[in-house]
């Protein structure tokens, strides 16, 4: 579905992104991991296209990526929520909602005014706040919005940046769910950055990063408590 490699990439003369290679197969979840500081949000924003790659090669469903907009590899099916979440808060969350159709290239957006309803199945908890503003939400709530719009523009990728920052337990514990259900009953391919421990652990596979490259990778069963310790733990 997605494949980088040799990736490198600089703000000014800083070399940031350092040969990274790296694989996001169809319909799996594929986690990236490091300590703060190390390049993870930089390696996703060059994947959708908010950062210049330097040298290297992005590739989308068999398509090169690397010289495309934002918007023309949203257009292609990758959707993105950044950290921070960045929903509109003067919206409401219908409006919020109905943003997302603004991926999809395969029938008319004028024409499409109701949410669907696998996205309630989601995140139920939407259904009953359509009319609220989204800057009235909880961080939680903000969160499964921000997929839930993510996924109305019908991504065959969703890249998420730390979906679980400054989110209560609880609640993380409905996104985790949500996005494993995701992969599993659409096929949609999900490539997070994370730091909390148990959703790393629902994702198929690792990459760990350290200063800009990509230094471990396996398995996340595989995950031992060593590498857990050395980029993972505080």
């Amino acid at each position: 579905m997605l494949k980088v490699a040799d990736l490198n990439v600089y703000y000014g003369e800083s070399h940031i992104l350092r040969n990274v290679d790296l694989t996001v197969p169809q319909g799996q979840m594929i986690c990236l991991i490091g300590r703060n500081g190390v390049g993870k949000t930089t390696l996703l924003k060059t994947i959708i296209g908010l950062l210049p790659a330097r040298s290297g090669s992005i590739v989308f469903a068999g398509q090169s990526i690397t010289q495309k907009s934002p918007d023309q590899r949203a257009r292609l099916g990758i959707g993105y929520v950044p950290q921070g979440r960045e929903i509109i808060p003067r919206l409401t969350v219908r409006e919020n909602l109905l943003l997302g159709l603004e991926a999809l290239t395969n029938r008319p957006k004028s024409r499409i005014t109701e949410i669907p309803d696998h996205i309630f199945a989601l995140f139920p908890v939407l259904k009953t706040m359509l009319s609220r503003m989204g800057g009235d939400l909880s961080g939680g709530q903000q969160q499964q919005l921000a997929i839930a719009r993510a996924l109305m523009g019908q991504p065959q990728l969703l890249v998420l940046d730390e979906p679980t920052e400054g989110i209560q337990p609880s609640i993380i514990l409905e996104i985790e769910a949500a996005v494993r259900q995701i992969v599993a009953d659409t096929g949609i391919s999900v490539l997070l950055v994370e730091q909390h421990l148990h959703f790393v652990r629902q994702a198929d596979f690792y990459y760990a990063m350290q200063k800009g490259g990509i230094v471990a990778s396996g398995p996340t069963h595989e995950l031992s408590d060593d590498v857990i310790q050395q980029f993972l733990a505080v």
